[in-house]
């Protein structure tokens, strides 16, 4: 786990659900969902396919509107804010900025990412200069996340846990208070995934993070609070020891597997 002079638990809460439901055609996907996020903490979501993790994503991130409930974000309510405000303000989804161009180097996709943080975003495509001033901060970001001497290779040429790392630096350039990573290791071999816990610690030192994980694993090196979702509902919440041990939510992952789903 993230360790801090203080207890990330005694921190002030900087992101909170409050009774939030979601419904789709006569369906709860999201179900009275609770949840208070304390500052520089690592805050992990887990539960079984279709428990609703996605959807309160979206619904933290403003790509949803609840159809119930309230959203705070830094003391203020965000229920009904633009997600580009929100980025602007500091809450950032890895996919927001994670579908990198392809045909542009890492080093251009961070510049990017950096430039459209300013308020004046769309001036990169007019000034080749403007962008050039970035190279320093770019080049800061992609050693970050090991990719120093790929700052010129095309994103389409990278292997899958390098666009993963690129992915987190351009989120990076976003200068977020909280991340929320979706999956950060979904499909990754052993090698990658302990690289990106690596990188997802190092950039928790200076934030906090709310993320999708279904490799245990790295909920269990990473988290300092896991929330468990089943059926749109919080099972269970506590730190992984607590989580991992409770019968409900071992019955939901077994009853799960059952399932084949």
């Amino acid at each position: 786990m993230v360790g801090n002079a203080q207890s990330p638990l005694d921190a002030a809460v900087v992101l909170e659900a409050r009774d939030v439901e979601m419904e789709f055609s006569g369906f709860r996907a999201i179900a009275g969902v609770s949840l208070k996020v304390h500052k520089g903490s690592v805050h992990g979501l887990i539960g079984p396919n279709g428990a609703g993790k996605t959807t309160l994503f979206n619904l933290l991130t403003r790509f949803l509107r609840p159809s119930a409930g309230q959203i705070f974000f830094d003391g203020g309510n965000i229920t009904d804010v633009k997600p580009s405000r929100l980025a602007r303000m500091g809450l950032v989804r890895s996919f927001q900025i994670s579908a990198t161009f392809a045909n542009m180097s890492a080093m251009e996709n961070v510049r990017v990412a950096l430039r459209s943080h300013s308020r004046d975003s769309f001036d990169f495509w007019r000034s080749e200069r403007v962008l050039d001033s970035l190279n320093e901060r770019a080049m800061e970001l992609l050693e970050s996340v090991g990719l120093r001497n790929f700052a010129d290779a095309k994103a389409s040429t990278l292997s899958y846990g390098r666009k993963r790392a690129l992915e987190l630096a351009t989120t990076l350039a976003l200068n977020p208070t909280v991340m929320l990573l979706d999956e950060p290791t979904a499909g990754m071999g052993h090698e990658d995934v302990e690289k990106i816990i690596e990188l997802v610690r190092q950039a928790a030192r200076q934030r906090t993070v709310l993320m999708v994980e279904h490799n245990l694993n790295v909920v269990s090196s990473l988290c300092d609070r896991i929330t468990v979702l089943a059926r749109g509902k919080v099972l269970a919440e506590g730190g992984y020891d607590d989580v991992a041990s409770d019968p409900r939510v071992v019955e939901a992952y077994i009853g799960h597997r059952k399932d084949g789903h």
